[in-house]
């Protein structure tokens, strides 16, 4: 390969093949940058050495494919590229074959800011690009670690079907018609789930898969249409095996893949401390920067806004910010659902206040408060919810804008003991807050229905410097328990089983405990790779409007297989 020769190779005769990278011609001497997957390799065509290849190499033009065949050399100690794996060495090539050639590209390989849509409309190109195939690689040997990992604590690598049923699962499905049985229709599955657990109640302790799953959903830079997963289920469930099963596997991957430890066992953090302390149920605690409370200190004060709000929360920012730079971050806690953003600053060299609500506060409340010279205190008062969105987004603007965060850190942390429900105001209704097989806790086992907004699951996540990279729980095996949640969330006994009548049947044949997690493969692989956008750590993505530019798909079909299928379309829009 172009990329594996060394200084032991000098005096070897090889072969390389690959793509141009550079040509530079020399006053009769040509010098070709050859490119494969694990690197490049310095051709040196001589025309005294190899008249025929230098004939040849005049005709050479980037992208261009090229077997070459000759004798590795040393370089001359003048020479020698440190930057490359291969500066040492170079070959002197005796033949030249032009395999494959090139047209005009459509822009080079070491261009940057090329257009995303031109990137993706070119991806076969795009991918020849030194980041994306460090992505794609780091990806593959991400994914053989975990299988490793998987199969050496007994775990079954067993595959479910793609083609399966619409089931309620959070997001929309992708659906697919069937030609025949005229209308009726497949799903893609959002996640193997109700199949992992059926894999438990047919005897198989412990299941894995690396799953391709399907949720039709808008998208963000983390988040994709059709996404991979490992998925994981283990009968008899134990939550510190688990814990400590993927703790190891993490450890494992950011070692061999970053030269990197991550020290194991990872803290644990309840959902209700993540949300008080750092506004987000996938806190980023890289840096400190908590939220802090001034609800009970404000509960009397003269400042209406601050009196009357079920909750007065605040950031303490290291920093005197002017009127004019909170005025900038109130713009962007209001688009988050805020009121308003008041705020308290002390002078650093003067230590007077200022604030316009500073005249409606007490010297008590103010001494609660506490604010130090330069800093500024940032308040949002609201519901509980409302300031937790507004002050957590808050915090990692200004953790960003700060230099609070260091990008080289990797914290990761177990989220535990989740809502079992939210309510829909939309639909007027319970949902379920992780997926509605998940258990509840064992506290709220007999009576969640009593309280659901009170209720915690036995529910978990892993979070590393704010991404969520997977998420499980352990599952309910008890059929009576399931329809009690069914019940909960407004499903009607004709609905329970028209949509999930094979799996209460299967919970009353013998079901054992169980439970699992899933994992984020792309999720993973963009924090590992440092990626700010998962469409750089996927082969052949969409955009960011479920669109493929390379394909153009999604397309139209034939008014044939439109008949085959029974169907009509009703609204034609050219996609855009």
């Amino acid at each position: 390969m172009c990329g594996d020769l060394r200084s032991e190779h000098v005096g070897q005769t090889v072969t390389l093949a690959g793509w141009v990278a550079r040509r530079r011609d020399h006053g009769g001497l040509v010098f070709v940058d050859l490119r494969d997957r694990r690197g490049i390799t310095q051709l040196v065509i001589n025309p005294e050495r190899a008249p025929d290849a230098a004939e040849r190499a005049g005709e050479v033009r980037n992208e261009f494919v090229l077997q070459a065949r000759g004798e590795v050399v040393a370089r001359s100690p003048e020479t020698i590229n440190p930057r490359m794996d291969t500066g040492e060495v170079e070959l002197a090539v005796d033949s030249l074959e032009i395999v494959s050639r090139s047209t005009p590209l459509p822009f080079q390989l070491d261009e940057e800011n090329v257009d995303e849509t031109l990137r993706l409309r070119y991806r076969w190109l795009d991918l020849r690009r030194e980041k994306l195939q460090r992505n794609l690689r780091l990806r593959a040997q991400m994914v053989g670690i975990i299988r490793r990992h998987m199969e050496d604590a007994g775990f079954l690598d067993i595959q479910t079907p793609i083609l399966y049923k619409s089931t309620p699962e959070g997001a929309r499905d992708f659906v697919v018609p069937s030609r025949l049985h005229k209308g009726r229709f497949f799903a893609l599955p959002q996640s193997p789930q109700t199949l992992k657990q059926l894999t438990m109640i047919a005897g198989f302790d412990r299941y894995y898969q690396i799953a391709i799953c399907f949720r039709d959903e808008d998208l963000r830079a983390d988040r994709v249409q059709e996404l991979t997963q490992l998925d994981v289920e283990m009968s008899f469930p134990d939550q510190e095996v688990l814990f400590e099963l993927m703790e190891r596997m993490f450890a494992t991957i950011w070692r061999d893949c970053l030269g990197v430890e991550i020290p194991t066992p990872w803290p644990r953090m309840t959902y209700e401390e993540a949300d008080r302390r750092f506004g987000s149920d996938k806190p980023d605690v890289r840096f400190a920067l908590e939220i802090e409370d001034a609800t009970a200190a404000t509960r009397g004060s003269e400042f209406g806004v601050f009196a009357g709000a079920e909750a007065v929360r605040f950031l303490r920012v290291p920093r005197a910010y002017s009127r004019a730079q909170v005025a900038a971050l109130e713009a962007s806690a209001k688009e988050r659902g805020a009121k308003g953003l008041a705020f308290l600053a002390r002078d650093a060299g003067t230590g007077e206040l200022r604030s316009p609500i500073a005249k409606f506060l007490t010297e008590d409340e103010i001494d609660a408060l506490a604010p130090a010279a330069g800093e500024t205190l940032l308040f949002v008062a609201d519901s509980w919810d409302t300031t937790s969105r507004v002050l957590g987004h808050l915090r990692l603007h200004l953790g960003r804008e700060l230099g609070l965060i260091d990008d080289n850190a990797f914290t990761f942390l177990w989220v535990t003991d989740f809502p079992m429900f939210e309510w829909d105001e939309d639909g007027g209704r319970w949902s379920a807050k992780h997926h509605p097989f998940t258990r509840p806790g064992v506290e709220w086992k007999t009576r969640f229905a009593e309280e659901p907004g009170k209720a915690l699951a036995h529910a978990y996540d892993i979070i590393v410097n704010g991404n969520e990279l997977g998420g499980g729980s352990f599952r309910i095996h008890e059929p009576d328990v399931q329809a009690r949640v069914f019940d909960l969330l407004a499903l009607t006994e004709e609905q329970q089983r028209a949509q999930f009548g094979f799996l209460l049947d299967a919970l009353a044949m013998g079901a054992p405990p169980h439970g699992g997690i899933a994992l984020g493969i792309d999720r993973m692989t963009m924090v590992l790779a440092g990626e700010p956008n998962l469409r750089d750590v996927i082969a052949f993505p969409k955009n960011q409007a479920g669109l493929d530019p390379m394909s153009g798909a999604p397309s139209r079909i034939t008014q044939e297989q439109l008949d085959e299928l029974g169907l009509a379309v009703v609204v034609e829009e050219e996609p855009t």
